[in-house]
């Protein structure tokens, strides 16, 4: 079935069939009434390009993101989708992983086949912005470095929470404490980096550059993190892993070497992921509401597309909160 087929049906123009169908103002509400309820026993749908022509929207938020792999980012994506569908939108997925397509090519491809732009990625630049984009695009970046951007950003509380988990590790009597890091280059990892090294100085425990292992937030770098700062004469007795996947590959590594968690050593982790809960024993771990921060990245990409005056371009912070299990050997919070 075609728009004129519709039109047809209920006696009205193909224009106004249109209209009606894509909440012109134009059309009277009985009119509406009449071609929706013509549409509705034709079954028919209307077709997604041709609309797009018309309205000059696709009503689809692109999303692009360092990886699709792993709790993180399908939280994220879940927020994301959550939102746009509440209004009929829908989501565009892609990866722009380092080693993998350009993130440029990622960027061009997206355009016109989206109306806005959920975007993390370090290697994005004021630059590239304006190769790729055209001007006014709505984009929001996630977790992004400052820097003179034409796009809102918003950003998790790295450096507070990194630096609580530290205190609260030292405030159970662990004098060394070691960090596996994140990725080279990534804003969350160095800001965690920057909290952990503000704790100790807080708490008076002096740096020891053998504690802070290189990591890029997968569950390997964990496991060989781990095993590193276990060949050390003087080993550390609790472990920061700057997030939960990489937690979860240092406590298979210390399981395999004989030893326990939290008795013999003590383990944390970062992003509090759905699973991180059902670890055993149960991961400590710094709270961010994930799902919530893909949730409010698409409802600013969705604002902009509705605001007329100058795009909203702050930044903003979600908070983080240390969440307390048994694999720091305290008591549960």
């Amino acid at each position: 079935m075609t728009i004129r087929d519709v039109a047809r049906a209920a006696g009205v123009s193909t224009a106004t069939a249109s209209r009606a169908l894509n909440e012109s103002h134009l059309v009277a509400e009985d009119t509406r009434t009449v071609v929706r309820a013509a549409a509705d026993r034709l079954h028919y749908s209307p077709h997604g390009a041709a609309r797009s022509l018309i309205t000059s929207r696709t009503h689809t938020i692109g999303v692009l993101l360092p990886d699709l792999y792993g709790e993180f980012f399908s939280e994220v994506i879940r927020g994301i989708d959550q939102r746009v569908q509440q209004v009929g939108y829908h989501c565009l997925l892609s990866s722009a992983r380092r080693g993998g397509p350009p993130l440029e090519a990622a960027l061009r491809s997206m355009r016109g086949r989206v109306d806005g732009l959920v975007l993390m990625s370090p290697e994005f630049t004021g630059d590239l912005s304006r190769r790729t984009l055209p001007a006014g695009f709505p984009v929001i970046l996630l977790n992004s470095a400052p820097a003179e951007l034409p796009h809102g950003s918003l950003i998790v509380a790295n450096f507070e929470g990194a630096r609580a988990m530290v205190l609260h590790l030292a405030a159970l009597g662990h004098r060394r404490v070691a960090i596996i890091k994140g990725a080279e280059g990534n804003f969350d990892a160095a800001e965690r980096l920057r909290g952990y090294r503000a704790g100790l100085g807080e708490a008076g425990l002096e740096p020891a550059p053998e504690l802070e292992i290189a990591g890029d937030f997968g569950e390997a770098a964990g496991d060989a993190g781990a095993r590193a700062l276990l060949r050390l004469v003087d080993r550390p007795t609790a472990i920061f892993a700057t997030n939960d996947g990489m937690a979860i590959g240092a406590l298979f590594a210390l399981r395999d070497a004989g030893l326990r968690v939290p008795e013999d050593i003590a383990i944390g982790g970062f992003d509090d992921i759905p699973m991180a809960r059902y670890l055993e024993p149960a991961l400590t771990s710094v709270h961010v509401d994930i799902s919530a921060l893909g949730e409010r990245a698409a409802a600013r990409v969705l604002s902009a597309l509705e605001r007329t005056a100058d795009p909203d371009l702050s930044r903003e912070t979600m908070p983080t909160t240390l969440v307390v299990r048994r694999s720091c050997g305290a008591r549960r919070s």
